[in-house]
């Protein structure tokens, strides 16, 4: 932990970094136990970058097409997070996937959102997933990452409903809202030590908010 009792925690993003945005404005409030100090981008474009270096946050391109393989472009990402004596990683719409080494190396110690109700529409347009599968239920999960995609034990959802005239830009629209307030509320629970990984199994040290269905 840092001198302050908050946990330090990097943010890993590939685009804009709505999520991340939402982190960083939980993150100012003092009584939040989360300290972000260090955003980290595989891409130099990204708009999310800007945003952070605004909000006085230290900042770190790693540009993916630099190295030659995945495992190189890890090393070097892993030798960043621990320089700044990070003790949690979010993934952000992180658009890259991580080695297995990489995910062993910091397990239990890092979380993502993905923007479905998890194990249901994994990897990419999950909104047009959803659509296609007729559900009636969407949103989004946090969890923790595990090798395999999109998968990991489930820290958290938050459901919306589907409504008759959704396309993927409606849907997608809503389930944002849901996301910028359930990664906030799911980190807090970290980094607070009321959530943890006990070997597969996400423990919650008390009720979910209206509105979150928490893994049980």
């Amino acid at each position: 932990m840092a001198a302050t009792g908050k946990m330090r925690v990097a943010v890993l993003i590939s685009g804009r970094g709505s999520n991340m945005v939402a982190l960083l404005e939980a993150a100012r409030d003092p009584a939040y136990p989360a300290e972000i100090v260090l955003v980290l981008s595989n891409r130099p474009d990204a708009a999310g970058l800007a945003r952070a270096a605004e909000a006085g946050i230290p900042t770190r391109i790693i540009d993916h097409t630099a190295f030659p393989d995945r495992a190189s472009f890890d090393a070097v990402l892993d030798a960043e997070l621990r320089a700044a004596s990070v003790e949690l990683v979010c993934l952000a719409g992180f658009m890259r996937i991580l080695t297995p080494g990489f995910v062993a190396s910091w397990a239990g110690r890092m979380i993502n959102i993905h923007p479905s109700l998890l194990p249901l529409f994994k990897g990419t347009h999950t909104h047009r997933q959803a659509l296609d599968a007729g559900v009636r239920l969407h949103g989004c999960t946090v969890h923790f990452v595990v090798p395999e995609l999109d998968a990991g034990p489930i820290l958290a959802q938050a459901a919306i409903p589907v409504r008759q005239d959704d396309d993927p830009d409606s849907l997608a629209g809503r389930v944002i809202v849901q996301e910028r307030r359930l990664y906030p509320a799911v980190l807090a629970l970290v980094a607070g030590g009321r959530a943890h990984l006990e070997e597969d199994r996400v423990i919650i040290a008390e009720e979910a908010p209206e509105g979150v269905l928490f893994s049980v």
